[in-house]
């Protein structure tokens, strides 16, 4: 099973819980990522994803990559979630509000 190819799933926390923002999971398909979103909704899931549960925060499926649970365990050491978030990600643009146009004295000259 540590070898099989499967799908790793990123939770993405509506609010943080505590420290944590984001949860990494890994199933064998399809049909048992639907079941294991369910046990993760319903409070049942990983000890996180009860907390969270528990503590009224919602979820967001932020993407899927295949492979194989080392690739999650990997994932889960690096600490790196957020940069793998698409929603973070996101957010991060957003908050930079960098405005790309130029200046509306450099629009009026470009137009003539």
């Amino acid at each position: 099973m540590q070898g099989e190819v499967g799908i790793i799933y990123l939770l993405h926390f509506d609010t943080p819980y505590k420290q944590a923002r984001h949860y990494v999971g890994w199933t064998q398909n399809e049909r048992t990522l639907k079941l294991r979103l369910e046990h993760h909704r319903s409070g049942s899931g990983s000890r996180l994803c009860r907390a969270v549960a528990a503590a009224g925060i919602g979820w967001t499926v932020a993407k899927t990559w295949s492979g194989t649970r080392s690739d999650e365990r990997s994932f889960k050491n690096g600490k790196c979630t957020p940069s793998r978030c698409p929603l973070c990600r996101a957010a991060r643009l957003a908050e930079t509000n960098i405005d790309i146009r130029p200046p509306d004295a450099l629009r009026v000259l470009a137009k003539t």
